[in-house]
């Protein structure tokens, strides 16, 4: 079976890209999953995979999800690409300062499958 689009997971704590990972795979229509384990690397992938959608975590090494998002949201080779912020900065104001980085979604962590399951069902259909 062939995927029918591609996801790109930026995170770089590994417990949660395997979860992120178990969610996709019992996911239909099938996806395929990419990585990238900090906001430079993920900027580079979305140039190269062009993927249908990202999930940014937020606060990361070398460069963080806020600025990742940012600079792809800037670039009019990714800026169509939707990018859900899936973070553990859930204060009061980070969903509208996500929003206002360029996400066009947001989720928080503790991960949530069913709130997961829902993006995916937008997004790939």
């Amino acid at each position: 079976m062939t995927s029918t689009g591609t996801l790109l997971v930026v995170d770089n704590e590994p417990n949660n890209v395997d979860l992120l990972r178990m969610i996709v795979e019992d996911f239909e229509p099938l996806i395929r999953v990419e990585i990238a384990r900090d906001g430079q690397e993920a900027i580079a992938r979305a140039r190269e995979l062009r993927p249908d959608l990202v999930l940014m975590d937020l606060k990361m090494p070398v460069l963080d999800g806020w600025e990742a998002t940012r600079r792809l949201k800037a670039d009019p080779a990714t800026a169509t690409i939707p990018i859900i912020a899936i973070t553990a900065q859930a204060m009061r104001g980070d969903a509208m300062r996500s929003r206002s980085a360029g996400c066009d979604g947001y989720l928080t962590k503790p991960i949530d499958i069913s709130e997961v399951r829902a993006v995916l069902r937008e997004y790939f259909r």
